[in-house]
């Protein structure tokens, strides 16, 4: 392949391949990533420890765009046979009937029998959702659902004030809605936003609701209600569904997902292989230290390798996935003062994974599905105990088999929250491991002899925040959109909790533009502003 062109792209995750994937497709621009880490896949990558996989913060490949669950399927096809616990289980699961597969550059559908994953590596799983909330020591639906099982473990006491009090904010609502506060409030009542909503969101985010943009709720939940779960609720008694794509439910209540046999990692490793193949480049640890820009152009980049060594890269368009933090700082020209203090003054909340092999769970198997060894069945579970720092808990087993060596342990993932340079973040390994296992013995999940194998990864800027200088953000968006060549694409490139879908979006729309000679970014910051882009889905 031939190129005219070049584009310099920062970031190797999810938003920067599917730019570069887009660009080898669409155009005869060359791509050239330029990744700070050693690693694929941004905070979508897979962790492999002694053959444990660890997905980092959790990733359902779920979307309510045609555009995405096309282009996933595109590079690992649904199964279609069962997987491994599928056939131990003598589950049902839907399967594919074929694969299409359409190469970068070439408009020719190449159609196959769809992948079996017990002889395939490059396949699609097809898992069934359950994120449960444990709080008091027992399990809750999630989203909230206001069922017998809630009732029991809540008591008509506490059942009844939550519904009075729903029914006050549905003739009294909050407006206009200033923080997440009043955000949770307006949707839920205030007796549920304090039962399960504040004391968790201020375990996330280190700072008080009140205190957080409302905007946070319009990313990440905008479209859920009680009224929403109660409908969904009834209707799923009714039917169920074998579609995929799910497109009359709300995303947080979907029961069905997509993943990668391997993790989200397989994903972005073989998107990287792809694009190298298709004259891409790909350089890690390389990291932007400069921006050089003139008049209304970015020119160049300046980087720095993992010897010290600068050199200087010239193109012709630049999408950039660095945090806006860094990316203001890096610009060699007079900033505005007000555009450098809203970026000095941005905001990051960091994460830490404890992986943990474990022979056993304390907690058991209470509902009718059907699962190895009997472990709950959830993929994640919220932790909203007020006793614990733990946020959430993945169990790996669940989201695929494929991610645990050896099938007769249980691999899971405890999940916190917390500042990079705060006294979680230094601790040394081997203390928060076992600080992480004791939580888990204290609140009755595990017995701290299960434990076979442990080991701490931890993820930088994982979550950019609704609070700080956020609601000055627009002077930023402001700025940068002035230099034509620049797109600002991903979570932390746009400094928006979007989740990996809205994060390809981004990207996909930003190569839409260049090849129409868009000069607009408008269409890049109103993904996930509107209803039909929401997504829970984790990290």
């Amino acid at each position: 392949m031939s190129f005219n062109q070049k584009a310099v792209i920062i970031g190797a995750g999810p938003a920067g391949l599917t730019a570069a994937y887009e660009l080898l497709d669409k155009t005869d621009i060359q791509p050239v990533i330029l990744e700070a880490t050693d690693a694929i896949g941004g905070i979508s990558k897979t962790v492999n420890y002694k053959g444990n996989r660890i997905d980092i913060g959790g990733h359902r490949f779920f979307s309510k765009s045609d555009r995405v669950m096309e282009w996933w399927q595109n590079i690992l096809p649904l199964q279609g046979s069962p997987a491994r616990d599928d056939l131990i289980l003598e589950r049902e699961v839907p399967t594919a009937p074929e694969s299409k597969k359409k190469e970068i550059g070439s408009s020719k559908i190449i159609t196959a029998s769809a992948p079996d994953p017990e002889q395939d590596d490059m396949v699609m799983l097809n898992r069934s959702r359950l994120s449960r909330i444990f709080y008091t020591r027992k399990f809750f639906d999630y989203p909230v659902a206001l069922n017998w099982k809630t009732i029991s473990n809540l008591g008509l006491k506490n059942t009844f004030k939550i519904g009075l009090s729903y029914f006050n904010a549905s003739v009294n609502s909050v407006d206009p809605e200033e923080s997440l506060e009043d955000f949770f409030i307006n949707r839920f009542g205030r007796e549920l936003y304090l039962t399960f909503f504040k004391d968790y969101t201020e375990k996330v985010w280190g700072v008080p609701c009140d205190q957080i943009n409302a905007d946070w709720g319009a990313q990440r939940i905008k479209g859920l209600s009680i009224k929403k779960a109660i409908s969904h609720a009834v209707k799923s008694n009714r039917q169920k569904t074998e579609d995929i794509g799910q497109k009359d439910v709300e995303t947080s209540l979907i029961g069905q997902f997509m993943y990668p046999k391997y993790g989200p990692g397989q994903m972005w490793e073989e998107v990287a292989r792809l694009v190298t193949d298709a004259g891409g480049s790909i350089i890690l640890q390389h990291q932007v230290v400069g921006i050089e820009t003139e008049h209304d152009r970015v020119q160049a980049v300046l980087v720095k390798d993992n010897t010290g060594e600068e050199k200087r890269i010239e193109a012709d368009y630049f999408f950039s996935t660095m945090p806006v933090k860094d990316l203001i700082s890096s610009f060699q020209i007079d900033i505005p003062a007000d555009v450098k203090d809203i970026a000095e003054g941005l905001l990051y909340r960091d994460f830490i994974t404890v992986g943990l092999l474990v022979d056993d769970m304390q907690i058991k198997n209470e509902t009718t599905q059907k699962t190895i060894r009997d472990i709950v069945p959830d993929n994640w579970i919220y932790i909203q105990e007020r006793d614990v720092k733990l946020g959430r808990l993945q169990i790996f087993n669940n989201w695929s088999p494929y991610l645990v060596s050896d099938p007769d342990k249980i691999w899971i993932g405890l999940e916190y929250f917390c500042y990079e340079g705060d006294q979680m973040w230094n601790m040394s390994d081997d203390e928060f491991s076992s600080f992480a296992i004791s939580e888990l013995a204290k609140i009755d999940i595990i017995d701290k002899k299960s434990v076979q194998d442990r080991v701490v990864i931890r993820v930088p800027k994982t979550y950019p925040a609704y609070f700080g200088s956020y609601h000055r953000f627009g002077r930023i968006r402001e700025f940068t959109d002035q230099f034509e060549n620049l797109f600002l694409i991903g979570r932390n490139g746009m400094h928006r909790y979007n989740n990996m879908d809205h994060s390809m979006l981004t990207a996909m729309l930003a190569v839409d533009n260049l090849v129409r000679g868009t000069t607009s970014k408008d269409n890049l910051w109103q993904v996930n502003s509107e209803e039909d882009y929401h997504e829970e889905n984790g990290a």
